[in-house]
């Protein structure tokens, strides 16, 4: 494995950026919070500080949401012309695009993601997000219905349905990658004539400050869009609690999921969770090893394995078993480590010394649990950050904690079957309560499509694993979260339905 660490290529833009204060954009201006605590925003390819934001708590929730929820009554976006709404976000659209560079810099700078990969997945996806929706922003219609209950002879029913912002949205994006997350939650909610409180993850915050100043460019009325920075035990859960708040959308970990569930209680606010995952991916004995073996490989380390859709268990045929972990032994070890401002790379660090630390400690559980460590398992001590080498354990089975829990790190687990029985291929893979993503790989695509129809999991792949797509529905069964992002069943947690039945 080869290290590389290059973070030498800032431009004076950026560095201008990351040296300003940071504070709240609330009502259309940036402002201070009461506390004015700052929280340090550190490189995780460093481990240095590259700038810091201010704290926020409970009293900046409150000034965020009064301001949503004088805009969102006042009409100003939920009101307009659709096209106008449309417009607008297809300028924001516009925008990230031209200021494409700056992003993936900060990106870069905030997660360890390539800057090259930021450029030509994140910001692209995005974009197209945005474009996604603002298409559907003249497509929100209700419906006439037939109406079946009895009436008096000479008169009738008119029924009809109209669709409605749900109202104030809040919004708690992750860290992993946060400028994708928070673009994919505003696009829809924006579509819908909501407004919005965002909290971007403390510990990846930058690209999603950026994101808006670039929204204050596009002529969105003050208000529409709010953010407040903080920690999610103070923000977070100011936001998931508000009375003043509608709905929330939370992308994260499942425990904090629950915690959110619990919060909205008071009010009974919508709630959209996208939670964990311990992806399957399942190579039946006749897969292409030449195409699998490097896309599994992807599957797992991609964002080093900080993605819940990861397919972080491998689960293979034993008749293609050993030739499977000769190849991606090869495959990891081949593979480059750091974080480089101007190329690329295939392994990250981790987002922080805590995420570090847990994902060491996982390792350290499967060696005692008896799974094989065929490759990797150690910090990378060359480089200054939170880097874990590519990393993979032989020999698993269901009961390990590493095949039960998810690590959200550079792991992979791999259990051998010998059974062609589809059902038994199946149990095995839904025998996890998680429910994300998974992915089959197999030359008989009737017996994909067969397998595909049992597995338990709101994404599944045939020959391609995390299918992401603006259009394509994508969410969880079980405790992989509620509710779907992308596509039309996207943008729906963001609409309520009203019915209207005059009597003529």
């Amino acid at each position: 494995m080869n290290e590389i660490i290059d973070h030498d290529k800032i431009t004076s833009q950026i560095q201008a950026f990351l040296d300003k204060p940071h504070g709240h954009f609330i009502d259309g201006q940036w402002i201070d919070g009461k506390s004015g605590k700052p929280i340090d925003v550190i490189s995780p390819a460093t481990g240095n500080i590259v700038s810091s934001i201010q704290s926020g708590d409970g009293d900046d929730v409150d000034k965020a949401v009064a301001a949503a929820r004088r805009a969102f009554d006042s009409g100003v976006w939920s009101k307009v012309l659709p096209v106008e709404r449309a417009r607008i976000m297809f300028k924001l659209a516009d925008l990230i695009e031209f200021h494409a560079s700056q992003i993936s810099q900060l990106e870069a700078l905030d997660i360890g993601v390539s800057r090259h990969m930021m450029e030509t997945i994140g910001v692209k996806l995005s974009a197209n997000q945005l474009r996604y929706y603002a298409g559907w922003v003249t497509k929100i219609n209700g419906e006439t219905i037939t109406n079946s209950r009895p009436r008096p002879e000479g008169r009738e029913f008119l029924t009809y349905t109209e669709k409605e912002p749900v109202g104030v949205v809040g919004q708690i994006i992750p860290w992993n990658f946060p400028f994708a997350m928070a673009v994919q939650k505003i696009a829809p909610a924006l579509a819908a004539g909501c407004t919005i409180v965002m909290k971007p993850a403390e510990d990846a915050p930058l690209s999603t400050l950026y994101l808006a100043d670039l929204i204050a460019q596009t002529g969105l009325p003050s208000g529409v869009f709010n953010l407040v920075n903080g920690y999610g035990r103070k923000a977070g859960a100011a936001i998931a609690a508000h009375e003043g708040v509608d709905k929330v959308s939370f992308t994260g970990s499942t425990d904090v999921g629950k915690e959110i569930i619990r919060s909205a209680t008071g009010n009974l606010k919508r709630t959209t969770l996208e939670l964990g995952g311990k992806s399957p991916v399942i190579l039946l004995k006749d897969a292409d090893l030449d195409e699998a073996i490097p896309a599994v490989a992807r599957a797992i380390f991609f964002l080093s394995g900080q993605n819940c859709m990861a397919g972080s268990r491998l689960l293979v045929h034993g008749d293609i078993y050993d030739r499977v972990l000769e190849g991606l032994v090869t495959l990891a070890k081949s593979m480059t480590i750091g974080a480089d401002m101007t190329g690329t790379y295939d392994i990250g660090p981790l987002i922080s010394e805590k995420q570090l630390t847990r994902v060491l400690a996982y390792i350290d559980i499967g060696i005692s649990e008896g799974a094989r460590l065929i490759t990797g398992g150690k910090r990378v001590e060359k480089l200054p950050g939170f880097f874990v080498e590519p990393t993979i354990f032989a020999d698993c089975n269901s009961g390990m904690r590493i095949v039960k829990e998810e690590i959200f790190g550079p792991v992979l687990t791999v259990q051998k079957f010998n059974s062609d029985d589809l059902d038994d291929i199946a149990a095995l893979a839904n025998d996890n309560i998680f429910g994300l993503s998974a992915s089959v790989w197999t030359a008989d695509l009737a017996q994909g499509h067969k397998l595909a129809r049992k597995i338990k999991s709101g994404q599944v792949g045939i020959n391609i694993h995390a299918a992401i797509d603006p259009a394509t529905p994508f969410g969880g069964y079980k405790q992989s979260g509620w509710g779907r992002e992308f596509g039309r069943e996207g943008l729906e947690p963001y609409l309520e339905t009203k019915a209207i039945t005059a009597y003529l």
